[in-house]
Protein backbone atom coordinates (compact mmCIF):
# COMPACT_ATOMS: atom_id res chain seq x y z
CA UNK A 1 0.00 0.00 0.00
CA UNK A 2 1.43 3.67 -1.24
CA UNK A 3 1.53 5.63 1.74
CA UNK A 4 0.40 9.34 1.03
CA UNK A 5 1.38 12.55 3.21
CA UNK A 6 -0.97 15.56 2.87
CA UNK A 7 0.25 19.06 4.34
CA UNK A 8 -3.09 21.87 4.12
CA UNK A 9 -3.66 24.39 6.69
CA UNK A 10 -7.25 24.36 5.43
CA UNK A 11 -8.81 21.65 7.54
CA UNK A 12 -12.02 21.03 5.12
CA UNK A 13 -9.64 20.39 2.22
CA UNK A 14 -6.94 18.16 4.05
CA UNK A 15 -9.98 15.98 5.27
CA UNK A 16 -11.41 15.73 2.35
CA UNK A 17 -8.46 15.10 0.55
CA UNK A 18 -7.96 12.64 3.47
CA UNK A 19 -11.12 10.63 2.52
CA UNK A 20 -10.88 10.34 -1.21
CA UNK A 21 -7.28 8.81 -1.02
CA UNK A 22 -7.99 6.57 1.71
CA UNK A 23 -11.17 5.38 -0.68
CA UNK A 24 -8.90 4.47 -2.74
CA UNK A 25 -7.01 2.61 -1.09
CA UNK A 26 -3.83 4.85 0.03
CA UNK A 27 -2.50 4.90 3.50
CA UNK A 28 -2.67 8.45 4.31
CA UNK A 29 -0.42 10.82 6.47
CA UNK A 30 -0.94 14.29 7.11
CA UNK A 31 -0.01 17.59 8.99
CA UNK A 32 -1.84 20.99 9.35
CA UNK A 33 1.45 22.85 8.77
CA UNK A 34 5.19 22.87 7.25
CA UNK A 35 7.14 22.22 10.14
CA UNK A 36 4.77 19.02 11.38
CA UNK A 37 4.68 18.23 7.58
CA UNK A 38 8.50 18.00 7.04
CA UNK A 39 9.16 15.73 10.66
CA UNK A 40 6.52 13.47 9.62
CA UNK A 41 8.53 13.11 5.84
CA UNK A 42 11.26 12.44 7.62
CA UNK A 43 10.11 9.84 10.03
CA UNK A 44 7.83 8.01 7.78
CA UNK A 45 9.15 8.55 4.16
CA UNK A 46 5.55 8.70 2.30
CA UNK A 47 5.84 7.30 -1.14
CA UNK A 48 4.73 10.93 -2.70
CA UNK A 49 3.99 14.42 -0.68
CA UNK A 50 0.47 16.77 -1.49
CA UNK A 51 1.81 20.12 0.13
CA UNK A 52 -0.37 23.25 0.34
CA UNK A 53 2.08 26.10 -1.30
CA UNK A 54 0.32 29.23 0.60
CA UNK A 55 0.72 28.19 4.14
CA UNK A 56 1.82 30.19 7.48
CA UNK A 57 4.71 30.09 9.13
CA UNK A 58 6.59 27.46 6.62
CA UNK A 59 5.11 27.32 3.19
CA UNK A 60 5.41 25.47 0.65
CA UNK A 61 8.25 26.16 -1.06
CA UNK A 62 10.33 26.24 2.04
CA UNK A 63 8.84 22.42 2.94
CA UNK A 64 10.29 21.23 -0.72
CA UNK A 65 13.57 23.03 -0.20
CA UNK A 66 13.97 21.44 2.96
CA UNK A 67 13.00 18.13 1.64
CA UNK A 68 15.38 18.00 -1.31
CA UNK A 69 18.32 19.18 1.02
CA UNK A 70 17.81 15.30 2.82
CA UNK A 71 18.92 12.60 0.96
CA UNK A 72 16.01 9.95 2.63
CA UNK A 73 13.55 12.43 1.50
CA UNK A 74 15.25 14.24 -1.50
CA UNK A 75 13.47 12.12 -4.58
CA UNK A 76 9.84 11.74 -2.87
CA UNK A 77 7.08 13.15 -5.91
CA UNK A 78 5.71 16.42 -4.97
CA UNK A 79 2.47 17.94 -6.20
CA UNK A 80 1.65 21.14 -4.88
CA UNK A 81 -1.92 22.73 -4.03
CA UNK A 82 -2.29 26.50 -5.08
CA UNK A 83 -5.31 28.47 -4.91
CA UNK A 84 -3.27 30.51 -7.64
CA UNK A 85 -2.86 29.87 -11.50
CA UNK A 86 -0.59 32.32 -11.45
CA UNK A 87 3.00 30.84 -14.32
CA UNK A 88 5.13 32.78 -11.72
CA UNK A 89 4.13 30.35 -9.09
CA UNK A 90 3.97 27.81 -11.33
CA UNK A 91 7.66 28.12 -12.61
CA UNK A 92 9.18 28.97 -8.68
CA UNK A 93 7.54 25.76 -8.29
CA UNK A 94 9.13 23.74 -10.98
CA UNK A 95 12.60 25.16 -10.51
CA UNK A 96 12.93 24.28 -6.92
CA UNK A 97 11.52 20.60 -8.01
CA UNK A 98 8.06 20.46 -7.78
CA UNK A 99 6.85 17.26 -9.99
CA UNK A 100 2.95 18.74 -10.53
CA UNK A 101 0.55 20.89 -9.84
CA UNK A 102 -3.37 20.94 -9.04
CA UNK A 103 -5.41 24.22 -8.63
CA UNK A 104 -7.90 24.47 -6.20
CA UNK A 105 -10.47 23.57 -6.62
CA UNK A 106 -10.20 20.28 -8.29
CA UNK A 107 -12.50 16.79 -8.46
CA UNK A 108 -11.66 13.38 -7.25
CA UNK A 109 -10.96 12.11 -10.30
CA UNK A 110 -7.87 15.02 -11.01
CA UNK A 111 -6.60 14.37 -7.80
CA UNK A 112 -6.33 10.17 -8.12
CA UNK A 113 -4.85 10.56 -11.92
CA UNK A 114 -2.31 12.82 -10.73
CA UNK A 115 -1.28 10.73 -7.76
CA UNK A 116 -1.55 7.40 -9.71
CA UNK A 117 0.47 9.19 -12.84
CA UNK A 118 3.74 10.69 -10.02
CA UNK A 119 3.46 7.44 -8.44
CA UNK A 120 3.67 5.39 -11.97
CA UNK A 121 6.74 7.86 -12.89
CA UNK A 122 8.51 6.98 -9.59
CA UNK A 123 8.34 3.87 -9.40
CA UNK A 124 9.68 3.52 -13.40
CA UNK A 125 12.49 5.77 -12.29
CA UNK A 126 12.86 3.86 -9.45
CA UNK A 127 13.55 0.54 -11.59
CA UNK A 128 15.90 2.14 -14.07
CA UNK A 129 18.17 3.24 -11.34
CA UNK A 130 18.45 0.40 -9.75
CA UNK A 131 19.22 -1.17 -13.30
CA UNK A 132 21.38 1.36 -14.01
CA UNK A 133 23.16 0.64 -10.37
CA UNK A 134 23.23 -2.74 -11.20
CA UNK A 135 24.64 -1.92 -14.73
CA UNK A 136 27.54 -0.02 -13.11
CA UNK A 137 28.14 -2.79 -10.51
CA UNK A 138 28.40 -5.22 -13.44
CA UNK A 139 30.78 -3.06 -15.33
CA UNK A 140 32.82 -2.15 -12.08
CA UNK A 141 33.23 -6.43 -11.98
CA UNK A 142 34.14 -6.75 -15.21
CA UNK A 143 36.73 -3.83 -15.01
CA UNK A 144 38.14 -5.85 -11.76
CA UNK A 145 37.84 -8.77 -13.59
CA UNK A 146 39.57 -7.38 -16.93
CA UNK A 147 42.47 -5.82 -14.31
CA UNK A 148 43.08 -9.24 -12.79
CA UNK A 149 43.29 -10.85 -16.21
CA UNK A 150 45.82 -8.38 -17.85
CA UNK A 151 47.55 -9.11 -14.79
CA UNK A 152 48.41 -12.76 -15.00
CA UNK A 153 48.62 -12.89 -18.24
CA UNK A 154 51.37 -9.80 -17.98
CA UNK A 155 53.04 -12.35 -15.09
CA UNK A 156 52.61 -15.42 -17.35
CA UNK A 157 54.50 -13.10 -20.41
CA UNK A 158 57.16 -12.78 -17.22
CA UNK A 159 57.39 -16.14 -16.48
CA UNK A 160 57.79 -17.42 -20.10
CA UNK A 161 60.34 -14.89 -20.54
CA UNK A 162 62.59 -15.81 -17.59
CA UNK A 163 62.17 -19.65 -18.57
CA UNK A 164 63.04 -19.17 -22.11
CA UNK A 165 66.19 -16.98 -21.06
CA UNK A 166 67.55 -19.70 -19.21
CA UNK A 167 66.89 -23.06 -21.48
CA UNK A 168 68.28 -20.57 -24.40
CA UNK A 169 71.61 -19.89 -21.91
CA UNK A 170 71.27 -24.00 -21.56
CA UNK A 171 71.20 -24.44 -25.09
CA UNK A 172 74.55 -22.63 -25.71
CA UNK A 173 76.39 -25.31 -23.69
CA UNK A 174 76.10 -28.05 -25.91
CA UNK A 175 75.99 -26.47 -28.99
CA UNK A 176 79.18 -24.75 -27.96
CA UNK A 177 80.74 -28.11 -26.75
CA UNK A 178 79.34 -29.69 -30.50
CA UNK A 179 81.38 -26.49 -31.78
CA UNK A 180 84.68 -27.75 -30.25
CA UNK A 181 84.64 -31.59 -30.70
CA UNK A 182 83.42 -30.97 -34.50
CA UNK A 183 86.56 -29.11 -34.66
CA UNK A 184 88.94 -31.56 -32.23
CA UNK A 185 87.53 -34.48 -34.28
CA UNK A 186 88.89 -33.21 -37.66
CA UNK A 187 92.37 -33.39 -35.62
CA UNK A 188 92.26 -37.14 -33.89
CA UNK A 189 95.39 -38.57 -34.99
CA UNK A 190 93.92 -41.96 -34.09
CA UNK A 191 90.75 -44.59 -34.90
CA UNK A 192 90.18 -44.83 -31.12
CA UNK A 193 90.68 -41.12 -30.50
CA UNK A 194 88.00 -40.25 -33.41
CA UNK A 195 85.24 -42.99 -31.69
CA UNK A 196 85.57 -41.14 -28.14
CA UNK A 197 84.85 -37.24 -30.39
CA UNK A 198 82.06 -38.94 -31.83
CA UNK A 199 80.46 -40.45 -28.67
CA UNK A 200 80.53 -37.52 -26.94
CA UNK A 201 79.22 -35.15 -30.17
CA UNK A 202 76.55 -37.75 -30.22
CA UNK A 203 76.01 -37.12 -26.46
CA UNK A 204 75.57 -33.37 -26.45
CA UNK A 205 73.60 -33.63 -29.77
CA UNK A 206 71.40 -35.66 -27.92
CA UNK A 207 71.24 -33.14 -24.52
CA UNK A 208 70.84 -30.50 -27.33
CA UNK A 209 67.46 -32.30 -28.60
CA UNK A 210 66.12 -32.84 -25.23
CA UNK A 211 66.54 -29.22 -24.68
CA UNK A 212 64.60 -28.30 -27.82
CA UNK A 213 61.65 -30.82 -26.52
CA UNK A 214 61.84 -29.55 -22.99
CA UNK A 215 61.30 -25.75 -24.09
CA UNK A 216 58.44 -27.27 -26.34
CA UNK A 217 56.95 -29.00 -23.62
CA UNK A 218 57.27 -25.56 -22.11
CA UNK A 219 55.21 -24.01 -24.41
CA UNK A 220 52.36 -26.12 -24.01
CA UNK A 221 52.27 -26.47 -20.08
CA UNK A 222 53.10 -23.07 -18.70
CA UNK A 223 49.06 -21.90 -19.02
CA UNK A 224 48.50 -19.38 -16.10
CA UNK A 225 46.80 -22.28 -13.86
CA UNK A 226 49.82 -23.94 -13.92
CA UNK A 227 52.12 -20.88 -13.61
CA UNK A 228 49.92 -20.39 -10.70
CA UNK A 229 50.65 -24.01 -9.39
CA UNK A 230 54.71 -23.65 -9.90
CA UNK A 231 54.57 -20.49 -7.89
CA UNK A 232 52.69 -21.54 -4.50
CA UNK A 233 55.26 -24.36 -4.63
CA UNK A 234 58.15 -21.68 -5.11
CA UNK A 235 59.18 -23.33 -8.21
CA UNK A 236 58.56 -19.54 -10.41
CA UNK A 237 59.65 -16.29 -9.34
CA UNK A 238 56.51 -14.41 -8.47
Amino acid sequence: MKRILIIEDETQVRENIKQILEFSDFEVLSAAEGASGLNLAKAHTPDLIICDIMMPGIDGYSVLKALRQESDTETIPVIFLTAKADRCDLRQGMELGADDYLTKPFGNSELIRAVETRLTRQSILQHQTIEVSQQAHKLKQDLVTLQQSTEEHQKLADIRGEMLGKVIHDLREPLSNINMIIHMLKNADSEHERDRYLNVLKEEYTREINLLNQLESLQTLLTPENAKLLQNFNLLKS
